[in-house]
Order: C-alpha cells, then structure tokens, then sequence
C-alpha cells in the first residue's frame, strides 16, 4: 500500500496528463456541489432524521462519506491486490462521534476539496492502474466511478426522506448511476428476477437519464442491445430504477403511485417491479 503524498502536486503520484481526471472531476463536482447545498439548508432536527440507508441518520451518511474520503486521501494502491484500508474508516467514524454537526460539515468540505485536487493532478496511467475497489480487483478509475455511484445513491438517502429532492435528477452523476446498474443487469434478470429461459425484458427509463436496458435468457440470462418485441417491459424514471435497484425503496409503493409499470406479460412484469434490488 501507498500513501499519498500530503503535498498535492508533488510528481512521486501526480502527472500532467489530465484527461481522465476531468471525466471523472466532471461527474463528481455536480453531485459535490448539491450534496454541498443540502448540508447548508439542514437543521438539528435535519440531521436526525432516518436516511434511506438501513440505521443511518443524515449524519451517518455524511461521516460514510467523509470517512471513506479520508481513507483515499491518504491511500493508493500498488496493485489489485493492495487491500483496501477500511480500518482508517472506522477511525474517523469514531473520532467525528465526538464532532458537533457543523464539525463534521466543516471536516466533509475540508476533504471534498483536498480529494478534488488530488484527483485533477493524478496522471492518467495512475487512473487506469490496478486497484483493488468495492466489487473486486479493477482500475483505479473503476473504484472512482463506484465512488460517483456512492455519492449519487446517498444524496438522494438524504434527500427523499427530507423530502427535497434535486434540483436536477440529470447529467454526469446520474448517468454513471444507472450505468452501474445497466452493468449487472445480466444478474439481476437471472439471479434476481428469475426471468425463465426464452423470455426478454426491456427497462424503459423515461427520464432524467432516458434509457433502454435490455436482457434476455437464452440458458442464461444476459444483457442484449435491442429487442424488437420483448416479453415485458418495464416503464419508470431513471431515479426510480437506480433506487430500486439499491433497495432503498419499496417497490408496492411505486407501483401504488404509478412510478413503476409494464406492459406485456403481467405476471413477469409485477415480479421484475419487486425485484430488481441486488445491492444494498
């Protein structure tokens, strides 16, 4: 394992090149920014408040987050195998415990900008290194991209209970989060959904992000590029899907208020509304 210098800018771990470190300050700095809003409008009884994410409040979200930035401020990896240092978490988890709220805002922000600099000088070689990452051995930009998906999912664990969503569900962010879930589609149709051989389903995601996810089983269930006459498809914005998905939602409540539908085999379309959950 190495550490990051903490100097930003010097050349033992940041280049020049500065190509893929726009792509990936280009999807992290719109959800930055609005998770940066939402904590400038929270009050006491804000941060309270239950979150989407299984016993966390609002602050245990933002200190999931700080936390593991703080990890990676402080770590890169020497190869795939290079573990993860989850254990740096858990120690800020439990000095920020101590932290009054605007503490912990303060440290959030303080980390927001250090990793953005950190990761504007990171040369391109560096992003396509090994790395291990959350679903096993990748690059180091697979484990940024995951991390976009991190960011985007929480923000709306904060913002939907709040009940003060997003000034955009759109751009960077949001694409990158459905990608996500378009990645693992294959599992979710044949692990999840149970979809039976010679059947097809398509995801019509309607907006913000509009999308056409296809998967058929032909002995297993795979991700396909089109389907002229699939046997279901399955309607909803593309917030919706990515939140399904996450299982941060309940599925009877969407198909209650009309979020969610389908249209052909109605029995395999109510079961791929209720099931599309494959992380949590």
């Amino acid at each position: 394992m190495s550490l990051v210098k903490s100097t930003v800018g010097e050349t033992a771990h940041y280049g020049t090149a500065m190509t893929q470190a726009n792509e990936v300050l280009a999807m992290y700095e719109p959800v930055w920014a609005s998770i940066d809003d939402l904590l400038s409008s929270m009050s006491d009884e804000d941060w309270a408040t239950p979150s989407l994410c299984p016993d966390w409040s609002m602050r245990g979200v933002i200190t999931h987050l700080a936390g593991v930035e703080s990890m990676l401020a402080q770590w890169m990896p020497d190869s795939a195998d290079d573990p993860l240092p989850f254990a740096a978490v858990i120690e800020y988890t439990t000095i920020a415990s101590g932290w009054s709220n605007a503490d912990l805002v303060a440290d959030y922000r303080r980390l927001i900008d250090l990793r953005r600099r950190q990761l504007a000088e990171l040369a391109d070689e560096i992003y396509d290194g090994p790395s291990a990452t959350p679903v096993g051995p990748g690059t180091y930009r697979r484990f940024m991209d995951i991390r976009v998906f991190d960011f985007w999912v929480h923000e709306r664990d904060m913002r939907i209970p709040l009940g003060r969503p997003a000034v955009s569900e759109a751009g960077p962010a949001a694409e990158r989060s459905v990608e996500e879930v378009a990645m693992s589609i294959g599992y979710i149709v044949g692990k999840k959904i149970g979809l039976p051989d010679g059947k097809s389903i398509a995801f019509d995601l309607t907006g913000p992000v509009q999308r056409r996810i296809c998967a058929a089983v032909e002995g297993r269930a795979k991700a396909v590029d089109q389907l002229d006459d699939p046997s279901v498809t399955v309607s909803t914005d593309s917030t919706t899907f990515v939140m399904l998905a996450c299982g941060r939602i309940d599925p009877d409540e969407q198909i209650s208020r009309g979020t969610i539908s389908w249209t052909g085999d109605d029995e395999i379309g109510a079961h791929a509304a209720r099931s599309l959950r494959f992380t949590m």
